[in-house]
């Protein structure tokens, strides 16, 4: 129908009976009538308090107050599309709708009248399904299934049975050898074709595929790309994660949780030793003993790497209890493991082998005590060397020969040598040797830490009986290390609960830090002066920036629950910790930038050639020495104000 024919339906008012009939008077009239946004449907309090709502709560068995309640209640809602007449929308689509109205009229007229496509170029494409073509469809039903069963008479069986006397047995061996030394016969006079052909299957049949080590290295591939697929969330933030509130608050960071290391062969294990591979840095050693007399087993070295938290790289196994362990700084498989009965071993990762290249005996000098650190010397050219320190006073250096470990006690640690050459009492003589927990190195010098709570600063180039020491801790030491940037500074925690900080010229220290707790190790960072990190026997990890803050620490986080921490290191390339706790397990925390002690605009390297990064390093280290420095001198004015009397 067209639309000039179409008229729209009469309109007719219809009054329902009942219906009350207003007059003109009344209809004109007006009436006020307030609308309150109060629910009625909601209860409350009679009275003036009308708005006060309450909830009851069944597991407080009371009614609690509501402070805010939705006062909207919804009738009727109906979604609708209608527009106005005059709206230009509705324009638009009245137009629209003429104009295919009007084409259409056209195409029809051209069905019937062929020469108006000729002189008009009116198009017939609009008319659709001229033919009145309809889609019709059907379905048939499914053929039934039909089972059917074939029973077969079993095959006949013979019983054949027959007795072999030794004779039987002489002949049948005769018959082989002499059928074997034709067959060699044979063969002799064959060409070199038939050689060939036995040395192809002959190889053919040693090759194991499931044991080649194209194979192993395949499904080591494939585990970390399980493994990376299945944590793909913490390899994200391993990668790209920083804390966007860290410059919200510039004086405090955060620590996020990655990967946890640990196996069901070590959770009854301690946590001793934490030491990162100097080559590959996503791969780490750690070594598993007991800190207790009563509770020494075997011990067990696991080399984790980041890319694989599931199953360790490798695994080696200790008649004792594992106290230390460390990599060689430029032969990166060669591993050093001290152990609780005081025996020293090297291991070479590439082997695969639980038995070490090298180990002391009572015959080549071993400890008598637990080893509680080892430390490879720099090579001189000669012979590869490391040291140990124990607990019964020797610090020794052992030297790698060709057939066993040759020893050469440095010094001892004796009790009588008291700190600025003052002799102690008899009793304390008669004591024997200072027990040495920890050391560090630094050229061919080094400090040592006891069980007194004393330091010793000593030198390999000389025997040191006048030893200058340092007290300050009262307890036993547990770490003690020099600064990375800054020659004439070191650190040391102990379990007097304390972190101090301490200079070469002084004997007292120059600060300390209270943690609160036994504190299990701290250490400095490798990208600032004045950054370091350390543990405690309640779970805590601290971390302080000295450039930003001397006295509180940037982050204090809890990481461990019913847990100790004992061991601490960082990564040396990214910005990662390791903390292992009593309970055998490696966790690993990656700093906020806060924590990382960076410039605000660091110039980087790329690009730079030669002399540029040697001289843009040189910047840096000159840089983190002078922030060092200008700590060092505020602490000493300051006790100097304090020392006044």
């Amino acid at each position: 129908m067209a639309e000039s024919q179409y008229h729209e339906p009469p309109k007719e008012f219809v009054t329902l009976p009942g219906t009350l009939q207003l007059d003109a008077e009344e209809l004109a009239a007006y009436i006020d009538r307030i609308l309150k946004a109060t629910n009625p449907n909601v209860g409350g309090t009679r009275g003036e308090h009308k708005e006060h709502y309450f909830s009851h709560k069944k597991d407080e068995r009371c009614f609690k107050p509501v402070p805010t309640m939705d006062q909207t209640a919804f009738h009727l809602v109906v979604n609708g599309n209608a527009i106005a007449i005059s709206d230009p929308e509705a324009l638009k689509q009245q137009a629209e709708h003429q104009a295919k109205m009007k084409a259409l009229r056209l195409a029809e007229e051209a069905e019937k009248n062929p020469e108006l496509v000729e002189q008009e170029g009116v198009s017939t494409k609009i008319l659709k399904n001229q033919f009145n073509f309809t889609d019709r469809a059907s379905q048939t039903f499914n053929n039934p299934l039909r089972s059917r069963y074939i029973m077969t008479e079993p095959p006949p069986i013979i019983t054949f049975s027959s007795i072999a006397s030794q004779w039987d047995i002489y002949d049948a061996y005769k018959e082989e050898e002499i059928q074997q030394k034709v067959a060699i016969g044979r063969k002799g006079k064959s060409g070199k074709d038939d050689k060939k052909r036995d040395d192809i299957q002959g190889v053919e049949q040693n090759e194991d595929i499931l044991n080649s080590p194209q194979m192993l290295l395949s499904l080591k591939t494939m585990e970390r790309m399980v493994n990376q697929n299945s944590c793909h969330d913490i390899t994200d933030d391993f990668k790209y994660w920083d804390d966007m509130g860290d410059p919200y608050k510039p004086d405090s960071g955060t620590l996020l949780p990655l990967w946890k290391f640990t196996s069901e062969i070590v959770k009854k294990k301690t946590v001793t030793s934490i030491c990162w591979n100097p080559r590959y840095n996503d791969l780490f050693a750690v070594g598993y003993g007991s800190y207790e007399f009563l509770k020494q087993g075997t011990g067990m070295i696991h080399c984790w790497s980041l890319k694989n938290w599931s199953y360790p790289e490798y695994t080696f196994t200790t008649e004792a209890g594992v106290m230390c362990i460390a990599f060689h700084h430029q032969h990166a498989s060669l591993l050093a493991c001290g152990l609780y009965d005081g025996t020293v071993l090297v291991f070479d990762v590439r082997q695969r082998s639980n038995k070490p290249i090298y180990q002391s005996t009572v015959r080549t000098g071993k400890h008598m005590d637990p080893v509680w650190q080892v430390h490879w010397a720099k090579e001189d050219g000669k012979n590869l060397s490391f040291y140990s320190v124990s607990s019964d006073g020797r610090v020794t250096q052992w030297i790698l020969s060709k057939n066993e470990l040759q020893h050469n006690d440095i010094t001892e640690l004796k009790i009588t040598e008291g700190l600025g050459g003052e002799r102690e009492d008899l009793d304390a003589s008669l004591a024997g040797l200072s027990g040495g927990t920890c050391f560090d190195f630094q050229d061919t010098e080094f400090i040592v830490g006891t069980e007194e709570g004393k330091i010793r600063r000593c030198s390999t180039a000389y025997n040191s009986h006048d030893a200058e020491g340092f007290e300050g801790h009262y307890m036993c030491l547990y770490s003690v290390q020099w600064n990375k940037f800054h020659g004439g500074v070191f650190l040391s925690a102990s379990a007097d609960w304390t972190v101090k900080l301490w200079e070469r010229s002084s004997k007292r220290p120059l600060m300390s830090f209270d943690l609160g707790s036994a504190v299990g190790e701290a250490a400095w960072a490798p990208f600032s002066s004045t950054v370091f990190a350390a543990v405690t026997a309640d779970g805590h990890v601290h971390v302080y920036d000295l450039f930003k803050n001397k006295h509180e620490p940037m982050c204090d986080q809890l990481v461990v629950k019913k847990a100790k921490l004992t061991r601490i290191t960082f990564n040396p390339k990214e910005p990662i910790i390791l903390v292992g706790d009593d309970r055998g397990m490696v966790s690993s925390l990656k700093l906020s930038p806060n924590l990382r002690g960076l410039p605000e605009k660091e110039e980087t390297t790329v690009g730079k050639k030669g002399k540029d990064v040697e001289k843009s390093s040189l910047c840096q280290l000159e840089h983190e020495v002078e922030k060092l420095d200008r700590i060092i001198e505020v602490v000493r004015k300051d006790r100097e104000l304090l020392d006044r009397p």
